[in-house]
This record gives C-alpha cells, structure tokens and sequence, in this order.
C-alpha cells in the first residue's frame, strides 16, 4: 500500500512540475489599460513580462456588434524586445468613424517570446462613453435609459414612452427586442452631435441597431418630442434586430414607415401635408422612396408621411402576422418585388396602385415601356501574375451579336512575299569574325615579344656593371 501511495505521489508530482514552470513562463500584464479621449480616440497600453525576450506583440481589439462572423481587429505596436515591455496603440475614431456612446470595446494582447511560445492575457473591455456627465441610469424590462439632465420624473416619462413603444410593435408587426436596449439621453442636440463624429446638423436621434442603442438630443423642456423620438429611434432598433442580414436590406419607406407608425401616428401639420398631395396628385412613387429620402425639407417630410400612411395600410388591411413574415422575408435576402409578391400577392407597382385606392388618390401614371437597347458589356483588365503593375480599369467592349464569322480579308504582299536568302549575310560575319580572332592573336604576340626584348636589354646591363 505504502508503495502505491509513493508511486501516486511520484506521478503527480510529474505532472504537476511541467504545468508550474509553464506557468512560471507565461508572460504576464504588469499594467495594462485603455485611456478615452472621447470622442476622438482611445489608447491602449501595457507593461509585459516574461522570463525570455518578448520578440512580438500583437494588439488584438472590437466592439459588441453584431456582425454576419467573428471580427478581430488587429494591430502591430512598435516596441524594443525584452523581457520587460511598454507597449501601446492609439485607436483613432475620426480615421475608421464613430462607434456610438455606451457601446462595449474589448482588447487583449498576443505575445511571442524568444522561446517560440505564444500566449494572450486576459480579455478586458470598457464602455465608450464620455465621463464628463454625470450619468444616471433607470431600467425597466429590455429598456435601460442613461441621462444626465433632469430628474427621475423626466427619465420615468421616457422610459413608460419606451415601454409603450415596444407593446406598439409587438402587436402592430411582431417585433420583439432582442437583449437589453440602451437608450442614451443627451441634454440637447448640440451635445448629441458631439458625441459621434461627423453627424449631420439636423440630427436629433441615431438608431444603432447592431449595438442595441439609442441617443436622443432631449432636453426636459421638450419631452413631449423626446418621447416620440424615443419610440421612433427604438422602432430603427427593433427592425434591425429582426431583419439582421448580411444578403439584403429592408428599403427606407418599410423601416420608417414602421418607426412613424410605431409612435402613433402623423401631427396634425404632417396629415395635412399628405392630404394635400392627395388632392394635389403629387404623391412621391413607392419605389422612389425604397432609397434614400431628399434632403429637401418638404420632400423629405412628405416621405416620412406617406411611409406611415404606406404601412398603416398594410398593418390595418392584412394585419400583423403578414407584416411580420414580410420582414422575415427581407430578412432571408428575398428582394423586396418579391417578398411583397410572396405574402400578400403584388409588386411594389401593385402595392402603390392599392394603396392609393384605399387612400382615394389617383391611380398611378404608368410609366411607358422604355424600348431596349444594346448596350457595350463591360469586361474587367485583368492584373498579370507577373511583371508590372497595371491599372485595372474597366475596358468596353461590345459582345458580337452574330455568331457568324466575318469574311477572312486577303494576305497581304509582304505576307506573300518569299523569305530572302541570308547565305550572303551568314559569310559575311564568318569572315569578319576570323579577321577579328587575328587581329587578336598578332596584337598578343606582339606584346610579348616587346616584353621578352626588354628582359633581354636588362640582363645585358646587369653583365656589363
């Protein structure tokens, strides 16, 4: 018994020693942080160690995104190898563009040491926010809103408006949060476009959907605005987070059509704004407003109101479940002529021509058939594998549209013309080549004999001294 227990104890000491002295050699963080200088930039640095020379340091970073697979950025810090190391690399947002306030970043380091081995250190993140406000937070459900300015009275008003937000859509097109939403309360739009670089003068509320989160510009004396805000923005989130996909898109009549729907319904300026294209006959196409809205102000808010008007329609005429399945078609990459088709029976065409019925306008002019053309296909240059780089530039050129062969032209004289002959040639550079060789040789003997002439006189003299 006494030499089981000896020998256990041999083999555990075997197994145990190994796993120490790799221990004993993973490098380890002395110090290592992430420093904020919102919104511009954020610099991580390290103190690292190990017991052989550190010969490469690999930053690896990201954020909690969503994306269609696993994001790793990486960067490559300058540093003097050594057993110990200070390393660090500067972020620059106003190079790869914002993220947006409280979204998580991460960052570990991947070290390589003289040895050959590899390690990482302890995962870390921070939340990209700007510490100068005293942030508050309030949660309720899958809503969790952060203010600074205002009372709690103010942040409850916001929050209910959320809440109530989220209960519109599940029941007007079965949109469900997905995890928490963080909705981020800005005292004004002036500090809300301060917080993401390059926003545009107008903004007042951003929708991140792959981060799950809000900002809003609200200040308390504008609640009544902030709380429909709220809910729009919220809405951008919810669609998001139902139609993620990284083979199609839902077009921009859908999205905010849903989000003007979600908070209630049109103002009283935005309704008679709609009923005066209506009488007016000069409603914008559907399909026009599958892109990007117009910046002009008129036309811009016409789009907003009749992409409410739109899916008010579809919602109240086919109810909810189609609404939902029309997005989870969009969702799976079927364009939007046919996700419409496949639940509830026409194009984007036929959608506008029932929808203006319903809405007493009249019908839509159709569009004359437009009479085909051939065009010239375009056909990439192809970079070579080898040799000198070339610019790659699209090169025209037209398909032939008959497979018939063109007449073959007639040779040409010099084609027909009989090959010279080079005998005369072929003699002539054999000879000069021969008269070269002695003129060659001449020269060689030449020298030598001059050469063995002048050893000659020399010896006479030395004789006569």
């Amino acid at each position: 018994m006494k030499r089981l227990c000896l020998a256990l104890l041999v083999l555990f000491t075997l197994l145990v020693n190994p796993l120490r002295a790799n221990a004993a050699n993973i490098p380890r963080a002395n110090t290592d942080e992430a420093i904020i200088d919102f919104p511009n930039t954020i610099t991580f640095r390290a103190q690292l160690t190990a017991n052989a020379s550190i010969q490469s340091v690999v930053l690896e970073y990201g954020d909690n995104q969503l994306t269609c697979g696993e994001v790793i950025a990486k960067a490559f810090p300058e540093f003097t190898p050594g057993k110990t190391i200070n390393v660090q690399w500067t972020w620059d947002m106003r190079q790869s563009g914002s993220i947006p306030p409280g979204a998580t970043i991460w960052w570990r380091w991947r070290i390589t040491d003289a040895n050959g081995q590899e390690s990482v250190t302890e995962k870390k993140t921070i939340t990209w926010l700007d510490s100068t406000y005293k942030w508050q937070s309030l949660t309720e459900g899958n809503v969790r809103i952060h203010w600074y300015k205002g009372n709690q009275a103010f942040a409850r008003e916001i929050l209910a408006a959320a809440r109530e937000g989220l209960a519109r859509n599940e029941k007007s097109a079965g949109l469900k949060p997905n995890g928490t939403i963080e909705i981020y309360i800005y005292g004004d739009y002036d500090a809300l476009r301060s917080a993401v670089l390059y926003t545009p003068s107008w903004t007042g509320g951003m929708a991140f959907p792959e981060f799950n989160i809000v900002i809003i510009g609200i200040s308390p004396n504008n609640l009544e605005w902030g709380k429909n805000a709220t809910v729009h923005e919220l809405t951008h989130v919810l669609v998001g987070n139902l139609t993620f996909s990284c083979l199609g898109d839902v077009p921009t009549w859908l999205n905010e059509g849903l989000a003007v729907y979600s908070e209630g319904g049109l103002d009283s300026t935005s309704q008679r704004q709609l009923n005066q294209a209506i009488q007016q006959n000069t409603l914008l196409t559907v399909r026009s407003l599958s892109g990007g809205f117009s910046e002009v102000a008129d036309k811009a808010n016409l789009s907003y109101s009749q992409s409410y008007s739109i899916v008010k329609f579809l919602v109240e005429t086919y109810g909810q479940p189609k609404m939902n399945e029309l997005l989870l078609a969009l969702r799976d990459g079927t364009p939007i002529d046919d996700a419409l088709r496949q639940v509830y029976g026409f194009d984007v065409e036929g959608l506008e021509d029932a929808w203006r019925a319903a809405i007493g306008a009249k019908p839509r002019l159709a569009a004359p058939n437009p009479t085909a053309t051939a065009q010239p296909t375009y056909v990439p240059t192809i970079v070579p594998i080898s040799g000198l780089p070339v610019a790659v530039t699209p090169t025209p050129y037209v398909i032939p549209t008959s497979s018939i062969s063109p007449p073959a032209s007639a040779p040409t004289a010099e084609a027909n013309a009989p090959r010279q002959n080079n005998s005369q040639e072929v003699n002539s550079i054999w000879l000069w080549t021969a008269i070269g060789l002695f003129c060659g040789c001449l020269l060689v003997l030449i020298l030598l004999t001059f050469v063995v002439y002048l050893v000659r006189e020399g010896r006479k003299g030395e004789n006569h001294a």
